[in-house]
């Protein structure tokens, strides 16, 4: 009689990186079969190689044209440094803008947190309503929602202008947070994810068991989604950072500009410090910097939890 020995998936996993092992191979490596060329290889280092300077090369001009005055900008090598006159440049910032420069930061970073936690919540929440429930008018809320990511957001600046002085809400930091919360892009990706991410069978598993639809959502549905919330904030906490024209038609107020505002008014003056302006912009993108590398492994894990369906 033979006997059949039966293997997990794990057991083979783990049988099949031992092997790779023996032979030398990395654990994560792909099987031979599907491996990439030594030419795939190559053009792939040579593509990650040129995309890197391509997104840290401005980054490193900003930071040596911010260490340089007007007549250096113009009369030196733009990769290079020259004379140092960061301090210079940092006294002339604060002094122009008459201490409001790290008031301005500080606003876009309210504005852009504020947006993106507003914006994701009602992202998810409508995103999951249209994936997982049936209603009247489904089909025209998808098409709504579709027909908003091909609209641009500058064609609906005059008529937001419009309503929040209808409204008295002009010059007032809800005239900024509530039209960036407000993202058709957000409520479809969030209802990608739900479709893909929240199995129907939880949810009714959750309802047996006498859960509402409030708890449901707040308990199981969020901690599914938690990484496609991620992504949704992002996207909003970006575009409402560099949002410049909402910002320039509803803000009048010193003390209630962001920062890309109030260096584009620094640059409107008849005779600008450019070096000046520059350190203000490497320090106004400092914050972005830090939120990706804080959250860009949830960020991967998001864009890659909707590309799988069950």
């Amino acid at each position: 009689m033979s006997t059949t020995v039966l293997i997990t998936v794990p057991e083979k996993v783990r049988a099949s990186q031992r092997r790779r092992r023996v032979q030398g191979s990395a654990p994560d490596a792909p099987p031979p079969s599907i491996a990439p060329s030594p030419l795939a290889k190559a053009f792939g280092y040579v593509a990650l190689i040129v995309a890197t300077l391509y997104f840290l090369v401005p980054v490193y001009w900003l930071l040596v044209a911010s260490s340089k005055n007007n007549r250096d900008l113009t009369s030196t090598f733009g990769f290079w440094f020259a004379e140092w006159n960061m301090g210079t440049n940092y006294d002339s910032l604060i002094g122009w803008t008459q201490g409001l420069f790290w008031r301005w930061v500080g606003n876009s970073v309210f504005y852009s947190v504020s947006a993106g936690v507003i914006g994701t919540l009602f992202a998810v929440m409508a995103g999951y309503a249209i994936a997982k429930f049936a209603f009247p008018g489904k089909k025209l809320a998808v098409g709504v929602i579709m027909a908003g990511l091909l609209m641009p957001v500058a064609l609906l600046t005059v008529p937001l202008y419009i309503e929040f002085h209808a409204l008295g809400l002009v010059n007032t930091v809800w005239a900024i947070i509530i039209p960036s919360a407000v993202s058709p892009f957000g409520v479809f990706l969030g209802m990608v994810f739900a479709q893909s991410s929240v199995p129907t069978e939880l949810l009714e598993a959750a309802r047996i068991d006498g859960a509402g639809e409030v708890r449901i959502f707040f308990t199981i549905v969020l901690r599914l989604l938690s990484p496609a919330m991620v992504t949704i904030f992002l996207f909003i906490f970006v575009a409402t950072w560099n949002n410049f024209l909402l910002p320039l038609m509803m803000i009048s107020s010193q003390d209630l500009k962001p920062v890309t505002l109030g260096l584009y008014g620094m640059m409107s003056y008849f005779s600008p410090d450019k070096g000046a302006v520059m350190l203000g912009s490497l320090l106004g993108v400092i914050p972005l910097i830090v939120l990706f590398f804080t959250l860009q492994r949830y960020w991967r894990s998001g864009l890659a939890a909707g590309a799988v369906k069950g």
